[in-house]
């Protein structure tokens, strides 16, 4: 039988339809001919079975997001302990970035800018978690459905915040595709099939009609099942600990218990995969999996640092990556790949999509400097009175980060006084969790109160680190004199491309986040935003 958008291996030829103008293609199974060596006979009888239109072949997209999960959690990237199979064979087959990063180490500013294709300071109140994405910025998913793709998701698209206060009435990832249940679930992790909606989603594909489907899990965001990654058999003797946390039985059998949770998430992209290859749709479909920042742990989401900002990033894609199985250095934000989708379905990006194309790098030809990536952060949740945000934006370079923090009077990871905190958590950006609490009960005692510190304390305007010599970023070195035109160079090159991009916060004009509507839960009783004076 024959068939088309990549479900069979060998085009002929192409010609002019003689039904209609546009160009059409034959395609076979396993022999080439060119169609003039065609019995005339048989030319009519191919062209009512086997013709389709060229656009056909525009690559479907699978898009895979884990909810919180960080750069070095993957088995490709190095972590001795957790097992990432189908990461692991996106990387091997297509595309491994190893300078990927966030756009805002928080869920819904990072979803945004995925959608959009630009940094948080351009979305006005889509730079704040529980809040909404306004109708007005264009996201790719429209574009594409726009064009002719079928789009949809499952688990977690855009969230968490409300649509109708932004002007939307479906979440910008597409339709969601439910309904199909595990049989059984840990605690703490989703009974969503996500692979299961994904096939359901193939189901109802148009035939010839390109995809564009966004598989986003719940896991790893917290809560984990206390326990579950030693009852898995894991061995806590081989977990890596980074030093940002205490080394000792809790934060191993913590870390364990994520990692089983990664793992699911990773186990949903290889039956993704396996039910492209079923219907023979792998190799014309552009695969991602990452994450949309961090782990779920102290210093780590909600940071600017590495463990909250940079991410895992693996591409397939089989008819368009011209050198599979390499490891790209170059320095990506995740909104490039909003413009790198439109451009692979040959659409142009539009001019506010402000984000770079990855289509280069696919090509083995990209001409853009790629040396630093952007990050930035608002309010990531109702952690202080009023409402008030944390607003601090950062470079990162191969060898250095340089971090400003707007209002360093601020406590950065929510106040200590759960009374001020919409969810009644003490430092409540940071989620509540077995290391968090060993941290907080033991912050006064010798080699915690240094890392207590690092977690909760109080943040100066400005941050450096030299990461050839400090590659966990704990040891601040600006203001030093040795670095100081290191870091007047950074500030400088940050703050242009501030201003290029028109970041209220350096431009001037209104700056609203601190103001905005807060449509995420709220326990703590009178608690919420003040109004803008």
């Amino acid at each position: 039988m024959l068939g088309f958008r990549g479900r069979h291996d060998i085009i002929v030829n192409s010609f002019q339809c003689p039904i209609q103008s546009k160009p059409w293609i034959i395609v076979s199974r396993t022999n080439s001919f060119p169609v003039r060596s065609l019995a005339p006979s048989i030319v009519p009888f191919l062209l009512l079975v086997t013709c389709a239109p060229l656009h056909a072949e525009r690559p479907n997209i699978l898009f895979c997001i884990s909810d919180d999960q960080s750069y070095a959690h993957t088995g490709a990237n190095g972590d001795p302990v957790i097992k990432t199979p189908a990461f692991d064979r996106v990387a091997r087959e297509g595309l491994r970035f190893v300078h990927a990063f966030c756009d805002a180490p928080t869920c819904g500013p990072s979803r945004s800018a995925i959608l959009t294709g630009q940094p948080i300071w351009r979305l006005e109140e889509a730079g704040n978690i529980h809040s909404t994405l306004p109708a007005k910025f264009a996201t790719y998913t429209h574009l594409l459905k726009k064009s002719g793709y079928k789009i949809g998701f499952t688990g977690k698209g855009w969230s968490p915040g409300r649509l109708e206060p932004g002007g939307r009435s479906v979440n910008p990832a597409g339709r969601e595709y439910t309904g199909k249940q595990l049989a059984e679930s840990k605690k703490g992790m989703s009974a969503k099939d996500y692979a299961g909606n994904f096939e359901r989603f193939l189901a109802k594909v148009g035939e010839h009609q390109p995809f564009c489907f966004w598989l986003g899990t719940h896991e790893p965001h917290r809560g984990f099942e206390a326990g579950v990654g030693l009852r898995n058999g894991k061995d806590p003797a081989k977990v890596v600990v980074p030093p940002i946390f205490p080394d000792n039985d809790i934060v191993r059998s913590d870390l364990l218990d994520y990692m089983v949770e990664v793992e699911h998430f990773d186990s949903m992209v290889a039956r993704a995969i396996k039910s492209l290859e079923n219907a023979s749709l792998l190799d014309n479909t552009i695969i991602v999996v990452t994450s949309d920042h961090g782990m779920p742990f102290p210093r780590a989401k909600a940071s600017l640092y590495d463990a909250g900002s940079r991410v895992p990033l693996a591409i397939r894609w089989g008819k368009g990556i011209v050198h599979p199985g390499s490891d790209v250095e170059a320095f990506v934000n995740l909104s490039d790949l909003a413009p790198t989708f439109l451009q692979a379905a040959e659409l142009t990006p539009p001019a506010a999509m402000t984000a770079r194309s990855l289509f280069g790098i696919f090509q083995g030809s990209d001409s853009v400097s790629r040396d630093a990536a952007y990050i930035a952060m608002e309010r990531h949740d109702g952690c202080r009175i009023g409402g008030l945000g944390y607003p601090c934006r950062a470079i990162r370079t191969q060898d250095y980060l340089y971090i400003h923090n707007f209002e360093p009077t601020r406590w950065p990871s929510g106040s200590p006084d759960a009374s001020v905190c919409a969810r009644s958590i003490p430092y409540g950006e940071i989620d509540s969790s077995p290391t968090k609490t060993f941290l907080m009960e033991h912050r006064h005692k010798h080699r915690v109160a240094r890392l207590a510190e690092l977690a909760f304390g109080m943040r100066p305007r400005e941050e450096l680190y030299d990461l050839n010599e400090d590659p966990q970023q704990m040891h601040n070195v600006a203001g030093s004199t040795a670095m100081a035109e290191i870091q007047r160079s950074l500030r400088q090159r940050l703050f242009d491309q501030l201003k290029r991009t028109k970041d209220p916060r350096i431009i001037g004009g209104s700056v609203e986040w601190d103001h905005y509507p807060y449509y995420g839960r709220i326990s703590t009783k009178g608690w919420s935003v003040a109004p803008k004076p």
